[in-house]
């Protein structure tokens, strides 16, 4: 079974949204690589390792808040980023914000709001 790969970059919000939004992905695509860490980026990034058919998760992050709006977008094989849109959905209140599909490559923008 091949492995792909997802990453996602946090745009607004603080270093604890970026990480309940990447324990929200957890429960679907395992540990990421490195966890986001600057407290002063603007921007931030974790990259997951995946099987190659991910599912999102029945009951992701029950109880995750978010302090700010973060924009969030999502970029991997369809698969991978559906998953990770769909768990992010019912984890937080989301709006898609756009999408954008290559030839084996996806990529999606969500806004997620307090």
């Amino acid at each position: 079974m091949s492995d792909t790969q997802l990453t996602v970059t946090f745009d607004g919000g603080g270093i604890d949204d970026a990480r309940a939004i990447v324990r929200a992905l957890e429960g679907v695509f395992g540990a990421p690589g490195d966890l986001p860490a600057d407290e002063g980026a603007t921007v931030r990034t974790a990259t997951f390792d995946s099987p190659g058919a991910p599912r999102p998760a029945s009951d992701p992050a029950a109880g995750a808040t978010l302090s700010a709006p973060v924009t969030v977008t999502v970029q991997g094989t369809p698969q991978a980023v559906e998953a990770a849109s769909e768990t992010l959905a019912r984890a937080f209140t989301a709006r898609d914000d756009g999408a954008a599909s290559g030839d084996q490559e996806r990529e999606r923008q969500l806004l997620l709001v307090p």
